[in-house]
């Protein structure tokens, strides 16, 4: 660098640095830029790492299509689950429709006994079943076996069988409806069934039909356990 001075020779002039090798500064963009570019690759490896170990986790961000007129799941057998699983997950997911199924009628034959005068508590109860039973149960283990199927996660599947045990204790236990624990008649078992029968005929029907409902949801319920058992102790 030179110095040059510019004024009328006072002491105090400014000074200004004039570089003479201009090819430092280059020199030093090029070393930026090198180290820039080395920088992004790292950090798209980091970001590849990251979606391989998502994945891996069975963590999906797929959009919601199920069912068709109000989306809430996503749910694809057809094109997500290997295909010679597929139909075992269509049998554990007509077991989660017939779950939902048999909470939602129990809910309308508790109406039809309250109408009749049994009382708003049991309307109440047979709705939190209902409220709680449906989400619970495909968050708790459908979910998990969809994912199990789909990345072959054996803790995915020992989380669906732990759960799925609870569901079946649940339909048996409803399709008896002992008067303990649940209040009276919130559940239409073959026990609530008898009581109403004597009282209202048309009640103790639909109490019959719920029994049947839970009946053979548990009978499904076992078989899919059986299925999907035998599926994961041979496959691995």
């Amino acid at each position: 660098m030179a110095s040059e001075s510019f004024g009328f020779g006072h002491k105090h002039d400014a000074t200004v640095d004039i570089p003479l090798d201009p090819t430092n500064d280059s020199q030093r963009k090029v070393k930026e830029l090198a180290a820039w570019e080395v920088d992004l690759k790292r950090r798209e490896k980091d970001i590849q790492r990251r979606e391989v170990a998502v994945a891996k986790a069975g963590v999906t961000t797929d959009d919601k299509n199920w069912p068709p007129f109000f989306p809430i799941i996503h749910h694809d057998i057809a094109n997500e689950i290997p295909a010679h699983a597929q139909r075992l997950q269509y049998l554990a997911f007509a077991s989660w429709l017939g779950i939902v199924l048999c909470l939602v009628f129990n809910v309308i034959a508790v109406i039809v006994c309250w109408i009749k005068g049994g009382g708003v508590k049991i309307f109440f109860l047979a709705t939190i079943y209902a409220l709680l039973g449906c989400p619970l149960s495909y968050v708790l283990w459908y979910r998990p076996l969809y994912r199990a199927m789909r990345t072959d996660s054996a803790l995915k599947f020992g989380w669906f069988f732990l759960f799925y045990l609870l569901h079946i204790g649940f339909c048996i236990f409803a399709a008896i409806a002992p008067p303990i624990v649940f209040h009276g008649k919130s559940l239409t078992g073959i026990l609530a069934a008898i009581d109403v029968f004597s009282d209202h005929v048309l009640v103790g029907i639909f109490y019959l039909l719920g029994f049947a409902l839970f009946c053979l949801e548990s009978l499904l319920s076992f078989w899919v356990l059986q299925k999907i058992y035998m599926y994961f102790r041979g496959h691995k």
